[in-house]
């Protein structure tokens, strides 16, 4: 079988079901495994680089009020490594091309692969698009290894967390300029990690924010995973929140516990890492209780003093 991925988290199924010498075309956002990375990229972006944060969040209002997508697909490539199936998504407009472009696309192809569409929304679900993948793919038995192996360190993240007396308010934020709550999953990964999320819905689209409803909730900790971002680029937009009213009055900043994690490898991603990012927040929430597994980057802790000069006091573990 030869598989293109439309997908980050896709791609990092796919690898983890043993087909990556199946993959024959990713997208230019694939990087995990490493070695995918040396494959055809069959998209490319509408955003340029080093666009800041506030106008590729108008850009991609634009490009949605005109139902334009932000992503394309390279069809000389994508006819050239002749799929037989195609992964994509329909979950967000914003995170890859359009489900119906790929779709008529895929019908004009030699062969006219098979398309599958994962949306999930919650962690259950990113489980459920393995077990779907994995039997499209024709190995059940490898995805329900898989999913029994992230089910049981989840539910190990919740069993440790039973007895916690206090949950902080958290807000996870995935992005700041203009400020975006957290999504579908993330709302879920804060209260499984031990922690109360007074912004976003499990299940739910991420939504733009004001300010002041952030003020409102008052987060004892601010866990910031700008989707697409890594630390580093998020790192750039910090200085801009302490011109933010009420900002350093906040119970996380003024303790500092404000933290910033790669949102584009983990929270943004719903496959296998996303187990990883709900480990991470746990111990970051929690670290007495959580122990961070080997491997796993701690999310960097941001103290006030440093966000003015753009820098970090350290990181959690």
């Amino acid at each position: 079988m030869r598989i293109v991925s439309l997908l980050p988290s896709a791609t990092e199924m796919i690898c983890a079901l043993g087909l990556e010498d199946c993959l024959v075309g990713v997208t230019h956002e694939c990087d995990f495994p490493p070695s995918v990375k040396k494959l055809p990229k069959v998209t490319r972006t509408l955003i340029p680089t080093g666009a800041s944060s506030a106008d590729i969040d108008r850009l991609v209002r634009e490009q949605l009020r005109a139902t334009r997508a932000l992503y394309r697909l390279d069809l000389p490539t994508l006819e050239q490594v002749r799929p037989d199936l195609i992964v994509t998504q329909a979950l967000c407009d914003v995170c890859a091309v359009a489900e119906d472009e790929v779709r008529s696309v895929a019908c004009a192809l030699p062969g006219t692969p098979r398309v599958v569409s994962l949306e999930p929304q919650t962690l259950s679900e990113v489980f459920d698009a393995v077990r779907h993948l994995a039997e499209v793919a024709g190995v059940d038995q490898k995805g329900e290894e898989i999913v029994r192996e992230l089910e049981a360190r989840s539910e190990a993240v919740v069993a440790r967390g039973a007895g916690l007396q206090r949950r902080p308010r958290v807000a996870l934020l995935e992005w700041l300029d203009p400020p975006f709550s957290s999504g579908h999953w993330g709302p879920e990964l804060v209260r499984l990690a031990g922690g109360v999320e007074g912004l976003g819905r499990e299940g739910q689209r991420s939504r733009t924010l004001r300010w002041q409803e952030v003020m409102e909730w008052r987060p004892e900790v601010v866990f910031i995973a700008c989707c697409g971002f890594s630390v580093e680029r998020t790192l750039e937009d910090l200085p801009r929140l302490e011109a933010i009213p009420g900002w350093p009055t906040l119970p996380a900043v003024q303790s500092d516990h404000v933290y910033v994690a790669d949102g584009s490898q983990y929270f943004s991603r719903p496959g296998p890492r996303l187990v990883d990012s709900l480990e991470m927040l746990a111990h970051t929430l929690h670290p007495d209780v959580h122990p961070l597994p080997t491997g796993l980057p701690p999310p960097v802790r941001v103290a006030r003093s440093a966000i003015a000069n753009h820098g970090s006091e350290g990181q959690v573990g």
